[in-house]
């Protein structure tokens, strides 16, 4: 439900544009907030409620075929587990920072995006904090797939 703290052993995804990779590695802006935006927008892996991560990969994708007018060929999908992120952002960060991760579901007359999520507590311009989250990548995926 809107603004549910997602559960610690969850995982969510975190779609990188293909300007955010170079050498074939995702960099650290890709978990950058923008100026103006209140959170780092991210889905919710275990929302699918699918048997296999490639299902929930997948479900993923479909998602973001509908939600993108397209999906560069070198973009990627990051997978992180929420209390890694969480835990070493607060035992690196200089000021402890303390991130929440909510659910935060996107509905428009476009497309639904019911996994859509938010880490919170981002500043914009904050290279550490992303350099700490990307850190904490877990499995990397090409963001295009059978759709």
């Amino acid at each position: 439900m809107k603004g549910d703290k997602l559960p610690d052993q969850d995982h969510v995804v975190r779609f990188c544009q293909p300007t955010r990779i170079a050498d074939e590695q995702i960099q650290a802006t890709a978990f950058m907030v923008r100026e103006g935006e209140e959170s780092l927008s991210v889905n919710w892996l275990e929302f699918f409620e699918l048997p296999s991560r490639e299902g929930s990969i997948s479900a993923l994708r479909k998602t973001y075929y509908s939600k993108f007018n397209r999906i560069g060929a070198g973009a990627k999908l990051a997978v992180l587990n929420i209390s890694e992120v969480c835990d070493k952002v607060l035992k690196e960060s200089p000021d402890r920072r303390k991130l929440e991760i909510l659910h935060d579901p996107e509905v428009t007359p476009e497309y639904e995006d019911l996994s859509h999520s938010g880490i919170y507590h981002l500043r914009h311009d904050e290279e550490l904090i992303a350099e700490l989250i990307l850190e904490t990548v877990r499995e990397i995926y090409p963001a295009r797939g059978n759709h």
